[in-house]
């Protein structure tokens, strides 16, 4: 009798058929994706219509290849359910003020004569309180670049210092939905998965810094009145006060004391909403909308970019990541029935037989969806579904996985020009991926970290004994 733990296999392939069958739908989503723009969920259905005629070939009825998919969803559901709890969080931490609080406080780290180091550690500052790159580099980050011409400043080493700062934010925030997706589908807490990542994360960080302080040369004193505005702007939002701080607190405290990521994060939630109270009396109507369409400041307030950068949050924007993240669990679930991502592993277990290869492949897995197909989320959702077996098989822990991914996969895409995030920021910043790339460091230092400490042994994990018995 099958084990609950192991997955529905219906269909049996070799190795070879697996690889084309891989191939083409790499192919497919490439196409699709980069060559049609089309977003990663219609991309993924029409893969899953080819595989369900594969599967008929194969004899597979539709019923086994359905529960197949149920057991992939099934398989990451955390995170699914997380994604609503964090759509409430971020809502309550711009009613409460704590986000832009900690934005306006960042902004006090600008330095006109280490512009460069400024731009990362305020976009990391941005990007940790905020839980999105993607919003980090809209907003601070296109500041930055707005100045760099008076700070007669290299635009594609700014350009660099925000996009790492962005990512440095973008993996290790917990209202990141990245950050979410590795720990759930590898089965980790949220905050084991993130304390576990400070060991690449902090080195590179530091590295970053260190490599953007020794760029740094002459610079002019410079006009920092777009960064004075943004200040005033937070200011007339009414959010902008030292208390605001205490859901942070709050939840630093006890994601330090290992609470449970839900307990945490609900703790966090009424910690902000009391905190809302002493500085404003919305009603009870207006905290349902917010919580679900996202904080909206009050009407007539001109805030200029920032009035957009408090607009975040509610449990709609967290939509279309978990509308993906069903789509790409089932795909996973499909594939694993199908006996594709079995028959992969099967072709390769040989080879991989220490933690080092592991690793490797599975960083290299990561790295390869995000150039093939340019989507950050995939990297993560089908190298987790792949190689969380093996890593059981060799007695790893899988935050071991989660970290590699997050180092090979989350901080990759923006380094892809036809990627997600590439096309994004190029658009954005108005710089061009290949100019920017060279000064990325904490992206590509994080790879390499990851890479080293597979190989050294350095900081991976073990298995409980009782894990593996």
């Amino acid at each position: 009798m099958r084990k609950m733990s192991e997955p529905l296999t219906i269909t049996t392939m070799r190795p070879r058929e697996a690889l084309l069958i891989s191939i083409l739908i790499v192919a497919v989503m490439g196409v699709t994706m980069i060559g049609f723009g089309w977003v990663p969920h219609i991309s993924i259905v029409l893969v899953m219509c080819g595989l369900f005629a594969y599967g008929r070939f194969k004899g597979a009825g539709f019923d086994a290849m359905q529960k197949s998919m149920a057991e992939g969803v099934v398989s990451g559901i955390g995170a699914i359910y997380l994604f609503f709890y964090i759509g409430l969080l971020v809502a309550a931490l711009m009613m409460s003020g704590a986000i832009p609080t900690l934005m306006y406080y960042g902004f006090d780290l600008i330095s006109p004569h280490f512009f460069y180091i400024s731009a990362f550690v305020l976009c990391s500052v941005i990007g940790i309180s905020l839980g999105s790159g993607f919003t980090t580099c809209a907003t601070a980050g296109v500041a930055f670049l707005g100045m760099a011409e008076a700070f007669d400043a290299n635009p594609a080493i700014v350009a660099g210092a925000v996009v790492s700062g962005a990512l440095f934010g973008d993996k290790m925030s917990p209202l990141s939905d990245t950050t979410t997706i590795a720990a759930s589908i590898v089965g980790v807490d949220l905050f084991d998965h993130i304390r576990n990542m400070m060991f690449t994360t902090i080195p590179a960080w530091i590295l970053t810094a260190l490599l953007l302080w020794l760029l740094t040369g002459n610079v002019a004193d410079a006009d920092l009145s777009n960064i004075a505005a943004m200040q005033q702007q937070l200011v007339a939002s009414g959010l902008v006060h030292g208390y605001a701080l205490l859901p942070f607190a709050v939840l630093i405290v006890l994601a330090v004391r290992k609470v449970n990521a839900i307990y945490t994060i609900i703790a966090t939630i009424f910690t902000a909403i009391a905190v809302t109270y002493i500085h404003s009396s919305p009603t009870l109507g207006q905290l349902g909308g917010w919580f679900f369409g996202g904080y909206k400041p009050a009407e007539g307030l001109d805030l200029g970019t920032v009035g957009k950068l408090v607009s975040r949050g509610g449990m709609e924007s967290m939509f279309f990541s978990q509308t993906i993240v069903i789509l790409a669990l089932s795909l996973g679930g499909l594939l694993q029935g199908l006996g594709v991502l079995p028959a992969l592993l099967a072709g390769v277990t040989h080879l991989l037989t220490g933690v080092g290869r592991a690793t490797a492949a599975a960083a290299a897995t990561a790295f390869g969806i995000n150039f093939l197909i340019g989507e950050q989320y995939l990297s993560l959702l089908l190298t987790g579904n792949t190689f969380k077996p093996l890593y059981e098989r060799l007695n790893l822990h899988p935050r071991n996985l989660a970290r590699t991914i997050e180092d090979s996969g989350t901080v990759i895409n923006p380094l892809v020009p036809w990627g997600v995030y590439g096309v994004f920021l190029a658009g954005i910043l108005g710089v061009p991926v290949v100019d920017y790339v060279p000064y990325a460091f904490f992206c590509y230092l994080s790879l390499i970290l990851t890479l080293i400490y597979g190989f050294t042994g350095f900081t991976i994990s073990r298995l409980p004994q009782e894990q593996t018995s």
